[in-house]
């Protein structure tokens, strides 16, 4: 089958473009980037999400992504702004509400109308969820949808009381959904994780063939994604061999940062590292050009050992069309639920004729076709599924202490 052509080149609104600031505004930029409410959940950058804006299709749809992560090991998150037939925009999964954020959202509006839906199409995703309310805040016109089944660690409250607006919050399903002459709406689950419930609503945008989606499927790309250009710490933090090596800057060291997050993201711990004996890790510590916060003072536990770009390559590339379930989704939330999520990705097949894949993860848009979907169901329904071994063995010892915990159900639907 024929793929679609590529859209245009992604264009970043031109107040998003970091990089191109004079030093002398780095303060107006770092309040314009300023995010409050990170406390709440305690992730990298912090009090400060830089966020790149670029046009996915032309005048229809926009990605707005920040970094996000733990002790460095971070990945871009996406909101997505969809432009609404009947006039004004649609926000999907978003993202820290920082001043330049609600800029870039204002000068959308100027040409689009006005924010007329905030859609949280997840359940368990409180990276997704924790900006809604403030977003909800800043666009008190609007009306805010959110799947069935909500929840929040480590206290289940109600949605009123973690921020959401009583007057104007829907549950989608339950209480109808929204904008069905342009869009169709598509749920995976509820699945039952034991500790809470497990939810994705997809959205396809008819017209265009883009279809909206949280965390189930993903591409990696090969390359780090621009975003890093705002704040290439990350992949120079860990592109290093031992902690006393400075945070140096290159093509080079950015491309193996890059592929050491993927493999930490994916795996948690992958298998080809080594923790470094206590002794290794004080050594380090202080050393020149590492005695700051950005070089955590040296401190840099991980020792690589030969094997570990194959595994990264692997991950990079397994998949024509690049579509995957991300390995620690695979064997954390979906090891007993194969059935119910191949499913899915049949039901998403069957929505209508699809061109893109918007995922809030990683590289979007991604070239897709209802036969690309329906190729992985096939090929995740013959593969092995939720290894043990190899890579996969971190990810299974701690599903197995869960299991045995009581904190997780021990059976699913292919059980």
């Amino acid at each position: 089958m024929l793929r679609p052509s590529a859209p245009e080149s992604p264009m970043a609104l031109p107040a998003t473009d970091s990089t191109t600031l004079p030093v002398a505004d780095s303060a107006a930029n770092a309040r314009r980037q300023r995010w409050p409410w990170w406390p709440l959940l305690p992730l990298y950058p912090y009090g400060r999400r830089r966020t790149l804006v670029r046009e996915l299709l032309p005048g229809r749809l926009w990605s707005f992504e920040q970094l996000q992560g733990v002790w460095y090991v971070a990945v871009p998150i996406r909101m997505t702004v969809l432009r609404l037939q009947e006039g004004g925009l649609l926000l999907y999964a978003p993202v820290a509400p920082t001043a330049e954020v609600l800029e870039q959202l204002r000068a959308l509006e100027t040409s689009h109308g006005p924010v007329r839906t905030i859609v949280l199409p997840t359940s368990s995703g409180l990276e997704h969820k924790l900006p809604v309310p403030a977003m909800a805040r800043a666009f008190p016109q609007t009306q805010v949808w959110v799947t069935p089944r909500q929840w929040s660690f480590p206290l289940r409250l109600p949605l009123a009381w973690l921020g959401f607006p009583a007057g104007r919050t829907r549950v989608l399903l339950e209480q109808g959904l929204p904008h069905t002459d342009q869009l169709d709406w598509c749920p995976l689950g509820p699945l039952d994780l034991g500790l809470g419930t497990f939810m994705e609503m997809a959205c396809l945008d008819r017209a265009s063939g883009a279809l909206l989606i949280t965390d189930a499927m993903v591409r990696i790309p090969s390359d780090p994604p621009a975003l890093f250009d705002l704040d290439p710490t990350p992949l120079l933090f860990h592109a290093r061999e031992r902690g006393d090596e400075p945070l140096l800057d290159s093509p080079e060291r950015r491309y193996r940062g890059w592929q050491r997050l993927v493999l930490f993201a994916n795996f948690l711990r992958p298998a080809p590292l080594d923790v470094s004996s206590p002794g290794e890790m004080l050594g380090d510590c202080l050393a020149p050009g590492c005695r700051g916060p950005r070089a955590h003072f040296g401190f840099y536990p991980f020792r690589w050992r030969p094997g570990w770009q194959e595994e990264a390559t692997a991950l990079m590339a397994s998949e024509p069309a690049g579509l995957q379930v991300a390995a620690v989704l695979e064997r954390l939330v979906f090891p007993r639920q194969r059935a119910a999520l191949v499913r899915w990705i049949r039901q998403l097949a069957a929505l209508g004729t699809l061109r893109w894949l918007i995922p809030a993860h990683y590289e979007a848009p991604v070239a897709c076709t209802n036969d690309d979907l329906l190729a992985l169901a096939d090929r995740l329904e013959a593969r092995e599924w939720a290894p043990s071994e190899g890579a996969w063995a971190f990810l299974a010892g701690i599903d197995r202490r869960l299991v045995n915990l009581g904190l997780v159900p021990s059976q699913g639907e292919e059980a």
